[in-house]
């Protein structure tokens, strides 16, 4: 199945909305489930949706599931494992400090999955690109709550970085777990490692829980009603983020997906009742340029 070559930037914009939205939803459910059951939540409760758009992608396409190879098995199960330790970093991230700035560290992912991306696959870095991510890293640093060398020892930013570092190798396992389903369809690729995906990280996850504290596996099923906003909009926004990383780097992705940040100040502000200062409103300045370079490049020829 072809595709415009600017196709991943709406679908980009689309994930990093639907994130924002199940971020929410995930920090409103931490302090019922604790840290670990609120990420179980956006794994257990996504995957009958993902499931669900994987019939949808079958049909529409009129195509079989491809065969799981080694290598794609490898990939994904290496996303798996690092997106786990992200989105419980990052939930721990926004219990210290506030809604968006636990968001703006975990971007720092931005310049991380350039790295991996280029040691691991390939990728290459356009000086367009480049550009993007120095803009978008240079607004993380900004977004530090006290001197930059202060800011980047504090425990928030810490486990910020460290949420990054997973969320910037997970993106380079499902982009290399999409490429090593060999010649199929984008959407199928992207379709068919959501939900290999999030199988692999309901049966890990739920698993450990169950062995280590089965009391957290019974308050996530009991929070079924307000899990499900947190799974289905966790699923819509996989589901966007996969599809992207089946047609563009994973660098650019995740640049572009730095507008995440605007969605999630509007969050912060309306929803929590958070404020930001002049410095970390210039630090969202300088990730929005990333964002708009990164756009003007993907949309070029």
């Amino acid at each position: 199945m072809t595709h415009p070559l600017w196709l991943w930037i709406p679908v980009t914009i689309w994930a990093a909305f639907a994130q924002t939205i199940r971020n929410a939803a995930q920090r409103s459910l931490t302090a019922e489930l604790g840290t670990l059951g609120a990420t179980l939540v956006r794994f257990l409760y996504g995957l009958p949706f993902a499931a669900l758009w994987l019939l949808l992608v079958l049909e529409l396409t009129q195509t079989h599931l491809p065969s799981p190879t080694w290598p794609f098995l490898g990939w994904v199960l290496s996303g798996a494992v690092a997106q786990i330790a992200a989105t419980a970093l990052l939930l721990c991230t926004m219990q210290e400090r506030n809604f968006a700035l636990g968001v703006a560290y975990s971007k720092s992912e931005v310049l991380q999955v350039a790295i991996f991306a280029l040691a691991f696959l390939g990728d290459p870095i356009t000086l367009m690109a480049g550009l993007a991510i120095a803009a978008g890293t240079a607004g993380v640093l900004l977004l530090s709550p006290a001197s930059w060398s202060a800011g980047f020892s504090s425990r928030t930013a810490v486990l910020g970085l460290a949420s990054g570092a997973g969320f910037a190798f997970s993106a380079v396992g499902y982009r290399g777990a999409a490429l090593a389903l060999g010649d199929v369809s984008f959407l199928l690729a992207a379709a068919y490692t959501l939900v290999a995906a999030q199988a692999l990280q309901t049966l890990l996850l739920g698993g450990w829980l169950l062995a280590r504290d089965p009391a957290s596996v019974v308050r996530v099923l009991r929070a079924w009603k307000a899990s499900l906003l947190a799974g289905f909009m966790g699923a819509a926004a996989s589901a966007g983020w996969f599809t992207a990383f089946a047609i563009e780097p994973a660098a650019h992705v995740r640049t572009l997906g730095l507008i995440e940040l605007v969605f999630s100040y509007a969050v912060s502000l309306k929803l929590f009742r958070e404020k930001l200062s002049r410095r970390e409103l210039a630090g969202m300045g300088l990730l929005a340029l990333g964002v708009v370079l990164i756009t003007l490049k993907g949309a070029s020829p």
